[in-house]
């Protein structure tokens, strides 16, 4: 009786567990990240390794910091030189590929930042004391307070010789900015100074009242240098800069020059000059002119598009409503999305985005929306002034809105980003804005050629957008060829594209002063373009649905768009691979 009992159990276990066998495998083939690489793991040791250097040495100036990065790096290229490319599977030979242009990449930037610090150097020759400083405190050295107390009264002293020598310069020379010191040099060495002052500021707070003889010697010192930092980049921001410190429109940049751009180019896989990019973002753009003349003669303007722009503009909510309509548009795409069997968007991705308002501060750089899991909705505050509210409901409007809400959520950044978690999530090492960016931008485009805009307004919300990521193109390009100022690249955004100032100031500033990389305006138009040709070769041809074609972008993670072309298409590859694949052709409706 108890062998049958247990036989009569150990068959049930076995059945359950069988069961549940099946369902995970199910689960699996459908949800779960089944990611075979071969160079997964590989790539996850690596990421741990630079992250504990990056965590424990983020001064960005310590030579301490380069060493480590210097030796992790040429440690790495010789494991992967190592690898047999040929034995490895397809994901492992694309994330080889990857990983090398990675490495390639980082190596050249060490350089290049090596370059930049010493363009810099000068007006910063007590940079030195505080980096040792820093990294003492990250090796735990012992400490003598007296001797810190003299170290500091001397750095006090050498910053107030440091701007007694330039304030000569200045006054013997009052053409300084085009001569001895670049604007763009002086500007970057503001931005080193704020990270020193943290950095003296966090090794100060480090020992502070935990030590009482450091206190007791270090404190006045100590307070003397970082109101003398605060003074020394005020100095530099008004006389070599020539920007008030408390100046928070004008704007700098610090383009890097052609060669350079060709560097980040080859990185992203963009097998295209940057004056035939300028050209594509041209032709793009002409299109768009074209049919906004067609929704301009629907509204009664004629060809006057522009004029049929300021009507669009004056349609937007009254205060307070602004939540309300981009709850709708987002539930509107939504349904859009699943109506047409575009892409799949899991029940967790409908329930689990939010929203927040920006703050007066934050639509100084981001005067529109920003997205993902959380849509941030820019909209007028009690504060502005009447010319910021008036500019804020105009550039946020009911048909710009509608145009832009599905980007940031639903079928863009946040299904995106949900996407991201879960498929092939050891890539994001590789992210780049050319798939990110481009990728909910190309779903614009999709839209359009399916008939979302109902409406000759509808169209013309689209288009402005459009045009604005041509311009993105056109005007970030130029500047990093040292071909147009900042302030040029906002009036091509007024003048052309139909910008309202404020907002037209604010897009450049957060292009060149946000913390965006060279590429990152770019990555726009250039990934839909990408994204949009791949599709016409996949699912025009019949080979893939829309929903097969999207789902698999979105599972191969955020890397070059040429590299995620490689995997659907089953490409053969060699380990020297490099971009050749010509993306773009002039505009032809989706089928």
């Amino acid at each position: 009786m108890n062998l049958r009992i247990l036989i009569t159990a150990m068959f049930c276990f076995c059945m359950n567990v069988l069961t549940l066998h099946t369902q995970v495998k199910n689960v699996e083939s459908g949800m779960l990240d089944t990611s075979s690489s071969d160079l997964r793991i590989f790539i996850e040791r690596y990421m741990s390794d630079y992250e504990g250097i990056d965590r424990s040495y983020s001064l960005s100036m310590s030579p301490l910091r380069q060493s480590f990065l210097s030796d992790l790096y040429e440690s790495w290229k010789k494991k992967l030189s190592d690898i047999n490319f040929e034995a490895l599977n397809q994901d492992g030979k694309i994330d080889y590929i990857l990983f090398r242009n990675h490495l390639e990449l980082e190596v050249l930037q060490m350089q290049i930042q090596a370059n930049l610090w010493k363009e810099t150097e000068s007006l910063l020759p007590f940079a030195s004391t505080i980096i040792a400083l820093n990294d003492t405190r990250r090796k735990m050295e012992s400490i003598n307070p007296e001797q810190l107390a003299i170290r500091l009264t001397a750095l006090n002293n050498q910053i107030d010789s440091a701007q007694s020598v330039l304030d000569s310069i200045v006054q013997a020379n009052s053409k300084i900015r085009g001569t001895s010191f670049k604007q763009t040099t002086a500007n970057r060495a503001v931005s080193q100074l704020s990270e020193l002052k943290d950095a003296m500021k966090r090794w100060f707070n480090f020992y502070n009242g935990y030590d009482p003889m450091f206190t007791w010697w270090v404190q006045k010192p100590y307070e003397a240098l970082d109101e003398n930092l605060k003074q020394y980049s005020e100095f530099i921001k008004d006389k070599l800069v020539g920007v008030k410190a408390d100046d928070k429109k004008t704007i700098i940049g610090d383009p890097i020059g052609r060669d350079a751009l060709l560097i980040e180019l080859a990185y992203e896989m963009i097998p295209y000059s940057p004056e035939e990019l300028i050209e594509i973002a041209n032709k793009e753009f002409a299109w768009c002119e074209q049919e906004m003349k067609k929704a301009s003669r629907e509204l009664g303007y004629s060809d006057d598009w522009k004029k049929a722009l300021e009507y669009v503009k004056t349609l937007h909510v009254e205060p307070g409503k602004q939540p309300e309509m981009v709850r709708d548009l987002a539930l509107e795409a939504i349904k859009f999305v699943e109506d047409n069997e575009l892409v799949t968007v899991p029940p967790l991705v409908k329930e689990s985005w939010r929203m927040t308002m920006l703050s007066p501060e934050q639509q100084l750089v981001s005067p529109f929306f920003l997205g993902g899991e959380v849509v941030q909705v820019a909209f007028p505050t009690n504060t502005m002034t009447h010319e910021q509210k008036q500019m804020t409901l105009r550039g946020n409007n009911i048909h710009f809105s509608r145009a832009v809400v599905h980007h940031e959520l639903i079928p863009g950044h946040h299904l995106q980003g949900f996407m991201m978690d879960r498929y092939k999530s050891y890539r994001r090492l590789f992210t780049t804005p050319f798939w990110v960016e481009g990728g909910a931008l190309y779903y614009e485009f999709l839209f359009w050629d399916m008939g979302f805009p109902k409406s000759p307004e509808n169209k013309i919300g689209m288009l402005f957008w459009r045009m604005h990521r041509c311009a993105r193109i056109i005007f970030s390009l130029s500047f990093h060829l040292e071909k147009m100022t900042p302030q040029e690249c906002v009036e091509l955004l007024v003048n052309r594209v139909g910008h309202e100032r404020e907002n037209a100031t604010a897009e450049v500033r957060r292009s060149f002063s946000g913390g965006y990389g060279p590429l990152y305006q770019c990555a726009y138009m250039l990934g839909a373009l990408q994204l949009r040709g791949l599709r016409s070769e996949l699912v025009d041809s019949g080979t893939m649905t829309n929903r097969q074609f999207h789902d698999a972008v979105l599972q191969e993670n955020a890397i070059p768009i040429e590299l995620v072309r490689a995997s659907l298409i089953k490409q053969s590859l060699s380990k020297d691979f490099k971009s050749v694949w010509k993306f773009y052709s002039e505009h032809q409706p989706s089928k």
